[in-house]
């Protein structure tokens, strides 16, 4: 391997501040030429146009349709995340232990939320701790500990005595759990698609909710007034009309409910941005979805009428910054995608990465 890299072109350090060129020395950025470039050193020279490496917010590394994998499939899951610009994940719930991954310089750097906490039978097979609320608190605790900063909770899943989508955790257990994620400097988020939960998980000061398809004009307001965040996980949410058709013999009102949702949703996620929500790119990866579409997760903020900018930002600057994870500064470990134009003007070049960069070296 060359012992520089130099990416020459235009460097998109932030959405409106562009650079020239920059150099990578001992897997670190740098805006100087390195002396080491008078002759004693290989220089390897890339160009195009570059970006932090992407960000997926909402990926599940560890984990397919039917729970935990092994590692031989959880390396084949990173990789393709990676092949796609992906190269900071934020795991939103798994049950396998993947910290072996941090170990491997060629694989996308993980932040981890634990694994899914979920009422008894209130969620997927083998995918999360299924406790009742006397044990929220408790479990709380043990994935802070266990996380890297996160906790996923799964705020609401079909009941099927209602036959329908509802809350899942009483408001003063909630209020108790999140209570004590903070208190050990972990952040919590929610799997939600319906209304119902919101309310409750914002004003009990939850960080950040998975999908927020239930979002309407009398929450959207509390959530950009608290500054939660959301990851629309749009391209997950298209699978809805299938899942409505599949299940609709049985559960008819949960269906319709579905169905109801999906019709709104590019209107949901636009108006929350309009609103000042935080939105993020995050693709649901790894259950029943492939990994690696990362590239369509913000074609689809796009067509929901974000503009591309934001829909960048959201997968790139915005998101490194909200994950406590630095972009294309001076001295960062050089993490970054080389594309072939700019992806300001055209998101859809993100599908078809030019270079990806991870500590330092090329991968692809």
């Amino acid at each position: 391997m060359s012992d520089v890299l130099h990416v020459k072109g235009r460097v998109l350090v932030g959405p409106d501040e562009v650079r020239d060129e920059l150099w990578v020395v001992g897997g670190r950025i740098s805006y100087e030429r390195p002396r080491a470039v008078s002759g004693a050193h290989e220089v390897t020279t890339v160009t195009g146009w570059a970006l932090p490496g992407l960000v997926d917010a909402h990926c599940h590394v560890g984990l397919d349709a039917h729970g935990p994998v092994d590692d031989a499939t959880s390396e084949k899951q990173a990789l393709t995340d990676r092949e796609a610009g992906t190269l900071l994940i934020r795991d939103a719930g798994s049950p396998s232990d993947t910290r072996w991954i941090d170990a491997r310089e060629d694989l996308p750097k993980v932040i981890r939320a634990g694994r899914h906490i979920a009422r008894t039978r209130r969620y997927i097979r083998n995918y999360a701790h299924e406790i009742e609320p006397a044990d929220l608190v408790e479990y709380v605790g043990r994935e802070a500990r266990r996380g890297d900063g996160w906790v996923k909770l799964v705020g609401d899943w079909i009941d099927r005595e209602v036959g329908d989508l509802t809350a899942c955790w009483p408001r003063a257990e909630v209020e108790a759990a999140i209570a004590e994620a903070h208190r050990l400097g972990a952040r919590v988020t929610a799997h939600c698609f319906a209304e119902d939960s919101l309310r409750d998980l914002v004003e009990a000061g939850i960080d950040c909710v998975e999908h927020a398809t239930g979002l309407t004009e009398d929450t959207i307001p509390l959530f950009a007034e608290r500054g939660v965040a959301i990851v629309p996980t749009l391209v997950n949410i298209a699978t809805f009309p299938k899942l409505a058709s599949g299940g609709e013999a049985k559960f008819p009102r949960w269906s319709a409910h579905l169905r109801r949702l999906h019709e709104r949703r590019y209107d949901t996620v636009r108006s929350a941005y309009d609103a000042g929500v935080p939105v993020y790119v995050g693709t649901d990866a790894g259950g029943s979805l492939p990994h690696g579409l990362v590239a369509a997760e913000v074609a689809e903020l796009v067509k929901a009428g974000i503009p591309a900018s934001a829909a960048l930002s959201a997968t790139a600057w915005g998101a490194r910054a909200w994950l406590g994870r630095p972009g294309l500064e001076e001295g960062a470990p050089a993490d970054l995608v080389v594309y072939g134009s700019d992806p300001r003007a055209d998101v859809s070049v993100l599908a078809a990465p030019r270079r990806v960069v991870l500590a330092g070296r090329i991968r692809g």
